[in-house]
Protein backbone atom coordinates (compact mmCIF):
# COMPACT_ATOMS: atom_id res chain seq x y z
CA UNK A 1 0.00 0.00 0.00
CA UNK A 2 1.68 3.24 -1.03
CA UNK A 3 1.79 5.94 1.57
CA UNK A 4 0.71 9.45 1.90
CA UNK A 5 1.98 12.65 3.94
CA UNK A 6 -0.93 14.80 5.06
CA UNK A 7 -0.99 18.41 4.64
CA UNK A 8 -3.40 19.24 7.64
CA UNK A 9 -2.24 21.11 10.36
CA UNK A 10 -0.31 19.82 13.25
CA UNK A 11 -2.24 18.73 16.17
CA UNK A 12 -0.56 19.38 19.68
CA UNK A 13 -0.99 17.12 22.68
CA UNK A 14 0.73 17.70 26.36
CA UNK A 15 1.59 13.78 26.51
CA UNK A 16 1.08 11.28 23.86
CA UNK A 17 0.79 7.51 25.20
CA UNK A 18 2.43 4.84 22.88
CA UNK A 19 0.30 1.50 23.52
CA UNK A 20 -3.13 1.02 24.27
CA UNK A 21 -2.16 -1.99 26.60
CA UNK A 22 -2.45 -2.28 30.04
CA UNK A 23 0.78 0.60 30.53
CA UNK A 24 -0.76 2.89 28.30
CA UNK A 25 -4.29 2.53 30.02
CA UNK A 26 -3.19 2.55 33.33
CA UNK A 27 -0.75 5.96 32.08
CA UNK A 28 -4.28 7.95 30.97
CA UNK A 29 -5.73 6.78 34.19
CA UNK A 30 -3.26 8.72 36.39
CA UNK A 31 -2.79 11.62 33.94
CA UNK A 32 -6.79 12.32 34.10
CA UNK A 33 -7.02 12.07 37.82
CA UNK A 34 -4.08 13.77 38.93
CA UNK A 35 -3.97 16.11 35.93
CA UNK A 36 -7.15 17.00 34.65
CA UNK A 37 -6.28 19.76 32.41
CA UNK A 38 -3.56 18.23 30.61
CA UNK A 39 -4.32 16.52 26.95
CA UNK A 40 -3.57 13.49 26.17
CA UNK A 41 -3.88 10.40 23.41
CA UNK A 42 -2.92 6.82 23.17
CA UNK A 43 -1.75 5.87 19.91
CA UNK A 44 -2.36 1.83 19.14
CA UNK A 45 -0.89 0.62 16.00
CA UNK A 46 -3.15 -2.21 15.92
CA UNK A 47 -6.83 -2.26 15.85
CA UNK A 48 -7.80 -3.07 19.61
CA UNK A 49 -6.66 -2.29 22.93
CA UNK A 50 -5.00 -4.72 24.97
CA UNK A 51 -1.32 -5.59 23.48
CA UNK A 52 -0.51 -8.94 24.87
CA UNK A 53 -3.85 -9.89 25.92
CA UNK A 54 -5.42 -9.21 22.41
CA UNK A 55 -2.41 -10.05 20.73
CA UNK A 56 -1.76 -13.69 21.68
CA UNK A 57 -4.59 -16.14 20.61
CA UNK A 58 -3.15 -19.93 21.89
CA UNK A 59 -4.54 -22.10 23.38
CA UNK A 60 -4.99 -21.88 27.52
CA UNK A 61 -3.86 -17.88 27.60
CA UNK A 62 -3.58 -16.44 31.15
CA UNK A 63 -1.71 -14.56 33.63
CA UNK A 64 1.27 -16.27 35.67
CA UNK A 65 0.52 -13.46 38.14
CA UNK A 66 -2.13 -12.69 40.39
CA UNK A 67 -4.74 -10.69 39.19
CA UNK A 68 -5.01 -7.92 42.56
CA UNK A 69 -1.23 -7.27 41.95
CA UNK A 70 -1.32 -7.39 37.89
CA UNK A 71 -4.13 -5.83 37.46
CA UNK A 72 -4.59 -1.83 38.88
CA UNK A 73 -4.84 -0.66 42.30
CA UNK A 74 -7.43 2.08 41.60
CA UNK A 75 -9.92 -1.09 40.16
CA UNK A 76 -10.77 -4.15 42.23
CA UNK A 77 -10.70 -7.33 40.50
CA UNK A 78 -13.94 -9.14 40.97
CA UNK A 79 -13.21 -12.59 39.99
CA UNK A 80 -12.98 -15.75 41.96
CA UNK A 81 -9.96 -16.71 39.77
CA UNK A 82 -6.86 -15.09 41.30
CA UNK A 83 -4.46 -16.02 37.91
CA UNK A 84 -6.79 -15.48 34.82
CA UNK A 85 -7.22 -16.09 31.59
CA UNK A 86 -6.48 -13.27 28.61
CA UNK A 87 -10.36 -12.99 27.46
CA UNK A 88 -11.04 -12.17 31.60
CA UNK A 89 -7.74 -9.71 31.73
CA UNK A 90 -8.95 -8.49 28.48
CA UNK A 91 -12.57 -7.99 29.47
CA UNK A 92 -11.44 -6.22 32.24
CA UNK A 93 -8.67 -3.79 30.59
CA UNK A 94 -11.85 -3.25 27.97
CA UNK A 95 -14.06 -2.27 31.23
CA UNK A 96 -11.75 0.20 32.90
CA UNK A 97 -11.26 2.03 29.19
CA UNK A 98 -14.84 2.36 29.30
CA UNK A 99 -15.32 3.42 32.35
CA UNK A 100 -12.82 6.28 32.67
CA UNK A 101 -13.82 7.69 29.04
CA UNK A 102 -10.02 6.27 28.35
CA UNK A 103 -11.23 4.67 24.73
CA UNK A 104 -12.66 8.29 23.52
CA UNK A 105 -8.66 8.97 23.57
CA UNK A 106 -7.36 6.19 21.59
CA UNK A 107 -6.52 6.36 17.84
CA UNK A 108 -6.44 2.63 16.82
CA UNK A 109 -3.72 1.87 13.75
CA UNK A 110 -1.09 5.03 13.91
CA UNK A 111 1.92 3.40 14.67
CA UNK A 112 4.75 6.03 15.81
CA UNK A 113 7.71 5.71 13.08
CA UNK A 114 10.38 8.58 14.61
CA UNK A 115 10.21 11.48 17.19
CA UNK A 116 12.38 14.52 16.93
CA UNK A 117 12.87 16.28 20.15
CA UNK A 118 13.29 20.30 19.69
CA UNK A 119 15.15 22.32 22.03
CA UNK A 120 13.81 25.46 20.38
CA UNK A 121 10.07 24.76 20.44
CA UNK A 122 10.33 22.26 23.55
CA UNK A 123 8.53 19.74 21.81
CA UNK A 124 8.42 16.44 20.12
CA UNK A 125 7.58 16.12 16.43
CA UNK A 126 6.29 12.44 15.99
CA UNK A 127 6.04 10.79 12.65
CA UNK A 128 3.25 8.54 12.56
CA UNK A 129 1.83 5.92 9.61
CA UNK A 130 -2.03 4.96 9.50
CA UNK A 131 -1.13 0.99 9.40
CA UNK A 132 -4.68 0.75 7.77
CA UNK A 133 -4.38 3.19 4.88
CA UNK A 134 -0.96 4.03 4.84
CA UNK A 135 -1.49 7.52 5.23
CA UNK A 136 1.77 9.45 7.42
CA UNK A 137 0.77 12.20 10.16
CA UNK A 138 2.37 14.35 11.94
CA UNK A 139 1.86 15.36 15.96
CA UNK A 140 3.86 17.66 17.96
CA UNK A 141 3.38 16.57 21.86
CA UNK A 142 5.16 18.05 24.90
CA UNK A 143 5.56 14.87 26.22
CA UNK A 144 6.52 11.51 24.70
CA UNK A 145 5.73 8.31 26.75
CA UNK A 146 6.72 4.65 25.61
CA UNK A 147 3.86 2.32 27.17
CA UNK A 148 3.90 -0.85 24.75
CA UNK A 149 6.20 -3.25 26.67
CA UNK A 150 9.74 -4.51 26.07
CA UNK A 151 9.18 -6.93 22.91
CA UNK A 152 7.93 -6.56 19.22
CA UNK A 153 4.37 -7.33 18.34
CA UNK A 154 5.17 -8.31 14.96
CA UNK A 155 7.39 -11.27 15.28
CA UNK A 156 8.32 -13.89 17.95
CA UNK A 157 11.67 -15.67 18.24
CA UNK A 158 11.94 -18.77 16.39
CA UNK A 159 15.82 -20.47 16.14
CA UNK A 160 17.12 -22.23 13.08
CA UNK A 161 16.51 -26.06 13.37
CA UNK A 162 17.83 -28.20 10.86
CA UNK A 163 15.64 -29.80 8.26
CA UNK A 164 12.31 -28.10 9.11
CA UNK A 165 11.49 -27.91 5.40
CA UNK A 166 11.13 -32.17 5.51
CA UNK A 167 8.45 -32.02 8.25
CA UNK A 168 5.10 -33.30 6.87
CA UNK A 169 2.80 -31.43 9.85
CA UNK A 170 2.33 -28.30 10.88
CA UNK A 171 4.67 -25.78 12.81
CA UNK A 172 3.08 -23.45 14.84
CA UNK A 173 4.30 -19.96 16.77
CA UNK A 174 2.56 -19.53 19.50
CA UNK A 175 2.52 -15.18 19.05
CA UNK A 176 0.92 -16.08 15.49
CA UNK A 177 -1.56 -19.11 16.27
CA UNK A 178 -4.13 -19.86 13.42
CA UNK A 179 -7.41 -19.56 14.57
CA UNK A 180 -8.21 -22.56 12.83
CA UNK A 181 -5.77 -25.16 14.16
CA UNK A 182 -6.89 -28.31 14.98
CA UNK A 183 -5.33 -30.45 17.29
CA UNK A 184 -7.91 -33.04 18.50
CA UNK A 185 -6.51 -36.28 18.57
CA UNK A 186 -3.22 -35.16 17.71
CA UNK A 187 0.39 -35.95 18.86
CA UNK A 188 1.90 -32.16 19.55
CA UNK A 189 5.70 -31.80 20.61
CA UNK A 190 5.65 -27.94 22.35
CA UNK A 191 9.40 -26.95 21.91
CA UNK A 192 10.37 -24.92 25.15
CA UNK A 193 10.20 -24.90 28.82
CA UNK A 194 9.19 -21.24 29.49
CA UNK A 195 5.77 -19.43 30.48
CA UNK A 196 3.98 -20.58 27.17
CA UNK A 197 5.26 -23.52 27.18
CA UNK A 198 4.19 -24.51 30.48
CA UNK A 199 0.33 -22.74 29.68
CA UNK A 200 0.01 -24.98 26.22
CA UNK A 201 0.85 -28.08 27.31
CA UNK A 202 -2.01 -28.59 29.76
CA UNK A 203 -4.08 -26.77 27.91
CA UNK A 204 -3.39 -28.88 24.32
CA UNK A 205 -3.25 -32.15 26.56
CA UNK A 206 -6.93 -31.59 27.43
CA UNK A 207 -8.25 -33.13 23.37
CA UNK A 208 -4.82 -33.33 21.60
CA UNK A 209 -4.06 -37.42 21.44
CA UNK A 210 -0.75 -36.36 23.36
CA UNK A 211 1.89 -33.65 24.43
CA UNK A 212 4.99 -33.81 24.81
CA UNK A 213 7.23 -30.93 26.13
CA UNK A 214 10.51 -30.91 24.30
CA UNK A 215 13.39 -28.92 26.74
CA UNK A 216 16.87 -28.44 26.27
CA UNK A 217 17.20 -27.35 29.90
CA UNK A 218 14.89 -27.34 32.63
CA UNK A 219 12.96 -24.63 34.05
CA UNK A 220 11.21 -23.98 37.64
CA UNK A 221 7.93 -24.68 37.73
CA UNK A 222 5.99 -23.56 40.93
CA UNK A 223 2.13 -24.43 41.54
CA UNK A 224 -0.19 -22.41 42.86
CA UNK A 225 -3.76 -21.67 43.51
CA UNK A 226 -5.78 -20.53 40.70
CA UNK A 227 -8.52 -18.89 43.66
CA UNK A 228 -7.10 -17.08 46.40
CA UNK A 229 -9.19 -18.37 49.45
CA UNK A 230 -8.23 -15.38 51.72
CA UNK A 231 -9.26 -12.64 49.22
CA UNK A 232 -12.59 -14.70 48.13
CA UNK A 233 -13.21 -14.22 51.38
CA UNK A 234 -12.56 -10.62 52.16
CA UNK A 235 -14.68 -9.74 49.38
CA UNK A 236 -17.57 -11.50 51.33
CA UNK A 237 -17.26 -9.30 54.42
CA UNK A 238 -15.44 -6.29 53.25
CA UNK A 239 -16.25 -3.48 50.64
CA UNK A 240 -14.97 -4.21 47.56
CA UNK A 241 -12.30 -1.55 47.33
CA UNK A 242 -11.19 -2.42 50.91
CA UNK A 243 -10.84 -6.27 49.76
CA UNK A 244 -8.54 -5.18 47.29
CA UNK A 245 -6.59 -3.20 48.43
CA UNK A 246 -5.91 -5.60 51.46
CA UNK A 247 -4.89 -8.74 48.96
CA UNK A 248 -2.65 -6.72 47.15
CA UNK A 249 -0.80 -6.22 50.20
CA UNK A 250 -0.72 -9.37 51.07
CA UNK A 251 0.37 -10.07 47.71
CA UNK A 252 2.50 -7.80 47.33
CA UNK A 253 4.52 -8.83 50.56
CA UNK A 254 4.24 -12.89 50.09
CA UNK A 255 5.74 -12.23 45.81
CA UNK A 256 8.40 -10.20 47.52
CA UNK A 257 9.01 -12.60 50.07
CA UNK A 258 9.44 -15.43 47.73
CA UNK A 259 11.63 -13.62 45.91
CA UNK A 260 14.15 -12.38 48.93
CA UNK A 261 14.12 -16.24 49.64
CA UNK A 262 15.37 -17.56 46.70
CA UNK A 263 17.64 -14.58 46.36
CA UNK A 264 19.58 -14.96 49.74
CA UNK A 265 19.03 -18.97 50.43
CA UNK A 266 19.28 -19.86 46.71
CA UNK A 267 19.54 -23.96 47.97
CA UNK A 268 16.68 -23.85 50.13
CA UNK A 269 14.22 -22.38 47.50
CA UNK A 270 15.78 -25.21 45.18
CA UNK A 271 15.06 -28.07 47.89
CA UNK A 272 11.67 -26.75 48.79
CA UNK A 273 10.52 -25.81 45.01
CA UNK A 274 11.84 -29.69 43.70
CA UNK A 275 10.19 -31.63 46.85
CA UNK A 276 6.64 -29.47 45.47
CA UNK A 277 7.56 -30.89 42.27
CA UNK A 278 8.12 -34.14 43.39
CA UNK A 279 4.80 -34.53 45.38
CA UNK A 280 2.89 -33.64 42.24
CA UNK A 281 5.25 -36.27 39.84
CA UNK A 282 4.12 -40.28 40.06
CA UNK A 283 6.88 -42.26 42.07
CA UNK A 284 10.10 -42.81 40.60
CA UNK A 285 9.66 -40.00 38.11
CA UNK A 286 12.71 -38.35 36.91
CA UNK A 287 12.55 -35.37 38.81
CA UNK A 288 15.96 -34.41 39.03
CA UNK A 289 16.54 -34.65 34.57
CA UNK A 290 13.51 -32.54 34.07
CA UNK A 291 12.61 -30.45 36.86
CA UNK A 292 16.37 -29.68 37.81
CA UNK A 293 17.82 -26.41 36.30
CA UNK A 294 21.34 -25.99 36.25
CA UNK A 295 20.64 -22.03 37.16
CA UNK A 296 19.57 -20.46 41.20
CA UNK A 297 16.01 -20.10 41.58
CA UNK A 298 14.83 -16.55 39.94
CA UNK A 299 18.16 -15.95 37.62
CA UNK A 300 15.28 -16.51 35.60
CA UNK A 301 11.72 -15.97 36.02
CA UNK A 302 9.83 -18.81 37.96
CA UNK A 303 7.00 -20.26 35.58
CA UNK A 304 3.68 -20.27 37.24
CA UNK A 305 1.35 -23.18 37.28
CA UNK A 306 -2.22 -22.62 38.25
CA UNK A 307 -3.64 -25.60 40.32
CA UNK A 308 -0.64 -27.79 39.22
CA UNK A 309 -2.15 -28.41 35.75
CA UNK A 310 0.69 -29.16 34.12
CA UNK A 311 1.77 -31.95 37.08
CA UNK A 312 -1.58 -33.28 36.43
CA UNK A 313 -1.05 -33.75 32.81
CA UNK A 314 1.74 -35.82 33.57
CA UNK A 315 0.68 -37.87 36.35
CA UNK A 316 -2.66 -38.85 33.70
CA UNK A 317 -0.77 -39.43 30.68
CA UNK A 318 -1.53 -36.92 28.65
CA UNK A 319 1.35 -35.27 28.44
CA UNK A 320 5.16 -35.65 29.28
CA UNK A 321 8.56 -33.80 29.87
CA UNK A 322 11.49 -34.58 27.19
CA UNK A 323 14.97 -32.85 28.08
CA UNK A 324 17.45 -33.56 25.16
CA UNK A 325 18.58 -31.09 22.24
CA UNK A 326 17.36 -31.51 18.71
CA UNK A 327 19.25 -32.73 15.65
CA UNK A 328 17.09 -32.22 13.45
CA UNK A 329 13.21 -32.10 12.12
CA UNK A 330 12.55 -35.63 10.02
CA UNK A 331 9.20 -36.31 7.79
CA UNK A 332 7.67 -37.57 11.06
CA UNK A 333 8.46 -35.41 13.90
CA UNK A 334 12.17 -34.31 15.79
CA UNK A 335 14.98 -36.20 15.65
CA UNK A 336 17.37 -35.62 19.37
CA UNK A 337 20.95 -36.02 20.20
CA UNK A 338 20.40 -38.74 22.08
CA UNK A 339 18.94 -40.95 18.96
CA UNK A 340 15.16 -40.52 19.69
CA UNK A 341 12.68 -39.55 17.05
CA UNK A 342 9.49 -37.47 18.68
CA UNK A 343 6.64 -38.09 16.39
CA UNK A 344 4.12 -35.62 15.76
CA UNK A 345 1.62 -33.78 13.57
CA UNK A 346 1.78 -30.68 15.07
CA UNK A 347 5.20 -29.06 16.65
CA UNK A 348 4.65 -25.77 18.37
CA UNK A 349 8.00 -23.22 18.50
CA UNK A 350 7.30 -21.91 22.06
CA UNK A 351 10.81 -20.19 21.68
CA UNK A 352 10.76 -17.20 23.03
CA UNK A 353 10.26 -13.47 22.19
CA UNK A 354 12.23 -10.68 20.26
CA UNK A 355 13.05 -7.59 22.74
CA UNK A 356 12.12 -4.20 21.20
CA UNK A 357 13.04 -1.30 22.67
CA UNK A 358 10.19 1.59 22.77
CA UNK A 359 8.75 -0.01 19.72
CA UNK A 360 11.54 0.46 17.14
CA UNK A 361 10.89 4.09 17.32
CA UNK A 362 13.83 6.08 16.39
CA UNK A 363 14.27 8.68 18.39
CA UNK A 364 16.28 12.42 18.13
CA UNK A 365 17.11 15.18 20.03
CA UNK A 366 17.75 18.45 17.90
CA UNK A 367 18.78 16.59 14.84
CA UNK A 368 21.29 13.82 16.67
CA UNK A 369 20.04 10.51 16.63
CA UNK A 370 19.89 8.64 20.19
CA UNK A 371 21.92 6.28 20.36
CA UNK A 372 19.92 3.74 22.85
CA UNK A 373 23.51 1.79 23.93
CA UNK A 374 25.10 5.22 24.95
CA UNK A 375 22.16 6.11 27.13
CA UNK A 376 21.19 5.23 31.06
CA UNK A 377 17.79 4.71 32.19
CA UNK A 378 16.95 7.34 35.10
CA UNK A 379 14.63 5.86 38.00
CA UNK A 380 13.46 3.61 35.68
CA UNK A 381 11.70 5.52 33.29
CA UNK A 382 13.73 8.32 31.95
CA UNK A 383 17.12 8.08 29.26
CA UNK A 384 20.18 10.52 30.18
CA UNK A 385 20.31 13.57 27.55
CA UNK A 386 16.88 13.04 26.20
CA UNK A 387 14.17 15.40 26.95
CA UNK A 388 10.59 15.17 27.97
CA UNK A 389 10.94 11.55 27.48
CA UNK A 390 9.43 8.68 29.52
CA UNK A 391 9.06 4.60 29.18
CA UNK A 392 7.03 2.08 30.94
CA UNK A 393 9.03 -1.06 31.80
CA UNK A 394 7.69 -3.04 34.57
CA UNK A 395 8.73 -5.68 37.40
CA UNK A 396 10.39 -9.00 35.78
CA UNK A 397 10.23 -10.60 39.50
CA UNK A 398 7.02 -10.03 40.33
CA UNK A 399 3.83 -8.30 38.70
CA UNK A 400 4.78 -5.40 36.31
CA UNK A 401 1.88 -3.27 36.72
CA UNK A 402 3.24 -3.20 39.91
CA UNK A 403 6.07 -1.04 38.55
CA UNK A 404 3.74 0.77 35.90
CA UNK A 405 1.87 2.18 38.80
CA UNK A 406 4.70 3.86 40.67
CA UNK A 407 6.07 5.14 37.29
CA UNK A 408 2.63 6.49 36.00
CA UNK A 409 2.22 8.28 39.71
CA UNK A 410 5.97 10.13 39.92
CA UNK A 411 5.57 10.92 35.99
CA UNK A 412 2.28 13.15 37.18
CA UNK A 413 4.07 14.14 40.19
CA UNK A 414 6.79 15.38 37.90
CA UNK A 415 4.54 17.05 35.36
CA UNK A 416 2.45 18.69 38.05
CA UNK A 417 5.77 20.20 39.33
CA UNK A 418 7.10 21.80 36.40
CA UNK A 419 3.48 23.13 35.66
CA UNK A 420 3.86 24.59 39.31
CA UNK A 421 7.39 26.10 38.53
CA UNK A 422 6.94 27.25 34.91
CA UNK A 423 9.72 24.45 33.48
CA UNK A 424 9.05 23.08 29.82
CA UNK A 425 11.58 21.01 29.65
CA UNK A 426 13.09 17.75 31.91
CA UNK A 427 16.24 16.33 31.20
CA UNK A 428 18.11 13.85 32.86
CA UNK A 429 21.91 13.99 33.24
CA UNK A 430 24.40 11.79 34.52
CA UNK A 431 26.75 13.70 37.33
CA UNK A 432 29.16 10.56 37.17
CA UNK A 433 29.67 9.66 33.22
CA UNK A 434 32.17 7.11 34.21
CA UNK A 435 30.05 5.34 36.75
CA UNK A 436 30.11 1.39 35.64
CA UNK A 437 27.20 0.86 33.26
CA UNK A 438 24.98 -2.74 33.35
CA UNK A 439 22.61 -4.37 31.46
CA UNK A 440 18.87 -2.53 31.78
CA UNK A 441 17.36 -5.68 32.32
CA UNK A 442 19.34 -7.73 35.20
CA UNK A 443 18.31 -11.27 34.36
CA UNK A 444 19.37 -14.32 32.57
CA UNK A 445 16.97 -15.14 30.38
CA UNK A 446 17.94 -16.24 26.75
CA UNK A 447 15.28 -14.20 25.28
CA UNK A 448 16.44 -10.95 26.95
CA UNK A 449 20.55 -12.46 26.86
CA UNK A 450 19.50 -12.77 22.74
CA UNK A 451 19.32 -8.40 22.32
CA UNK A 452 20.25 -6.69 25.76
CA UNK A 453 23.32 -4.91 24.36
CA UNK A 454 21.03 -3.04 21.55
CA UNK A 455 18.88 -1.64 25.09
CA UNK A 456 19.72 1.88 27.15
CA UNK A 457 22.16 0.60 30.20
CA UNK A 458 21.32 0.93 34.13
CA UNK A 459 23.95 2.12 36.57
CA UNK A 460 25.47 0.67 39.63
CA UNK A 461 23.34 2.86 42.13
CA UNK A 462 20.08 5.18 42.20
CA UNK A 463 18.77 7.28 40.94
CA UNK A 464 20.52 5.22 37.55
CA UNK A 465 19.90 1.93 38.85
CA UNK A 466 16.89 -0.11 37.18
CA UNK A 467 15.11 -1.29 40.59
CA UNK A 468 13.09 -4.81 41.11
CA UNK A 469 12.15 -3.65 44.49
CA UNK A 470 8.65 -2.64 45.16
CA UNK A 471 9.41 -1.63 48.65
CA UNK A 472 12.43 0.62 47.73
CA UNK A 473 10.18 1.80 44.63
CA UNK A 474 7.66 3.10 46.43
CA UNK A 475 9.95 5.20 48.40
CA UNK A 476 11.88 6.93 45.26
CA UNK A 477 8.72 7.31 42.96
CA UNK A 478 5.94 7.84 45.34
CA UNK A 479 7.20 9.57 48.29
CA UNK A 480 10.81 11.04 47.23
CA UNK A 481 10.54 14.72 45.95
CA UNK A 482 10.78 14.54 42.12
CA UNK A 483 14.08 17.00 42.06
CA UNK A 484 17.33 15.53 42.23
CA UNK A 485 20.78 16.66 41.37
CA UNK A 486 20.94 14.57 38.11
CA UNK A 487 17.70 16.13 36.36
CA UNK A 488 17.38 19.37 35.29
CA UNK A 489 14.77 21.66 34.49
CA UNK A 490 14.60 24.89 32.03
CA UNK A 491 12.24 27.15 31.03
CA UNK A 492 11.20 27.40 26.80
CA UNK A 493 10.54 31.52 27.12
CA UNK A 494 9.26 33.37 24.31
CA UNK A 495 9.10 36.97 23.86
CA UNK A 496 5.81 38.53 23.79
CA UNK A 497 4.39 40.08 20.49
CA UNK A 498 1.21 41.32 19.60
CA UNK A 499 -1.45 38.62 18.80
CA UNK A 500 -2.31 38.26 14.85
CA UNK A 501 -5.16 37.13 12.94
CA UNK A 502 -3.49 33.57 12.42
CA UNK A 503 -2.30 32.77 16.05
CA UNK A 504 -4.28 30.39 17.57
CA UNK A 505 -3.60 28.39 21.03
CA UNK A 506 -2.64 24.47 20.66
CA UNK A 507 -2.37 23.53 24.44
CA UNK A 508 -4.79 24.60 27.05
CA UNK A 509 -3.28 26.32 29.75
CA UNK A 510 0.38 26.43 27.93
CA UNK A 511 2.44 28.03 26.25
CA UNK A 512 1.59 28.31 22.29
CA UNK A 513 3.80 27.50 19.52
CA UNK A 514 5.20 29.74 18.06
CA UNK A 515 5.66 30.88 14.13
CA UNK A 516 8.82 29.57 13.04
CA UNK A 517 10.51 33.04 12.91
CA UNK A 518 10.22 33.82 16.42
CA UNK A 519 12.79 33.88 18.29
CA UNK A 520 13.47 31.39 21.73
CA UNK A 521 15.65 30.56 24.57
CA UNK A 522 15.73 28.23 26.77
CA UNK A 523 16.98 29.48 30.45
CA UNK A 524 18.53 26.66 32.77
CA UNK A 525 16.84 26.32 36.07
CA UNK A 526 18.89 27.95 38.89
CA UNK A 527 18.07 24.92 41.40
CA UNK A 528 18.37 21.98 39.26
CA UNK A 529 17.61 19.91 42.05
CA UNK A 530 18.13 19.81 46.33
CA UNK A 531 21.13 20.87 48.05
CA UNK A 532 23.44 18.49 48.76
Amino acid sequence: MPTTRTTSPREHIDVLIVGAGISGIGAAYYLQRELPSTSYAILEARGSIGGTWDLFRYPGIRSDSDLYTFGYAFKPWRSDKAIASADAILAYLRETATENGIERKIRFHHKVITAAWSTEDAQWVVDLERTDTGERLVITCRWLFCAGGYYRYDEGFTPRFEGTERFQGQIVHPQHWPGDLDYAGKRVVVIGSGATAVTLVPAMADTAAHVTMLQRTPTYILSIPSEDAIANFLRKILPQEQAHELTRRKNITMQRAVWRLCQRYPRMARRLIRHSNAKQLPKSYPVDEHFNPPYDPWDQRLCMVPDGDLFKAIREGRASVVTDHITTFTERGVALKSGQELEADIIVTATGLNLQAFGGITLTVDGAPVHLPDKVAFKGMMLDGVPNFAFAVGYTNASWTLKIGLLCEHLCRLLAYMDAQGHTICRPELSEPTMERLPLLDFAAGYVKRTIDLWPRQGDRAPWRMSVDYQADTKLLREDSVEDRDLRFSSHVRPARAAGPGDRSERGGGPTSPPEDDATRVCESPSAGPAM
